[in-house]
């Protein structure tokens, strides 16, 4: 894989999970395939109609008192590329905090020369299988970006 293609799936990757907090269903259709599926945590399905739904409201900064994104790996076969991270969050929710991981599978397909996720796959992680701090690509406390 080349550095440029390279650069490409890591900005995307961050700017998927900037959709992601910022809510922004707008910056979001612009990187996904018209034929995209989400494999959501709890096995469920959703097509791109119901997940670009969902993703308008998905991120609350109130409850969401703590998230981040880290242990990005990224490979590239041809014109499809696999961009692995595991993305951590503190969730308050009636009074009392729950802090998980979950690990993505972004595939993405290149096509006339642009990239786009054609599926999302998201799984739990447990504990002991948390990737460390140092692995972190970026954090937001209550929806607020912290610097590296």
């Amino acid at each position: 894989m080349d550095d440029n293609t390279l650069g490409i799936l890591q900005t995307l990757n961050a700017q998927f999970i900037q959709n992601f907090v910022s809510c922004d269903v707008q910056a979001h259709d612009t990187i996904i395939h018209d034929r995209f599926i989400c494999l959501a945590p709890d096995g469920g399905r959703l097509n791109r109609e119901a997940y670009l739904e969902y993703w308008a409201t998905a991120f609350d900064p109130d409850s969401f008192v703590y998230f981040d994104y880290r242990d990005e790996t990224i490979d590239v076969f041809g014109n499809t590329a696999l961009v692995r991270s595991a993305t951590k969050f503190v969730r308050r929710t009636n009074g009392s905090e729950q802090t998980g991981m979950n690990i993505y599978t972004d595939t993405y397909l290149e096509e006339n020369g642009v990239w786009k996720c054609i599926q999302a796959h998201l799984t739990p992680l447990a504990p002991a299988h948390y990737p460390g701090d140092s692995t972190i690509v970026r954090a937001w406390v209550h929806g607020r970006p912290q610097s590296a």
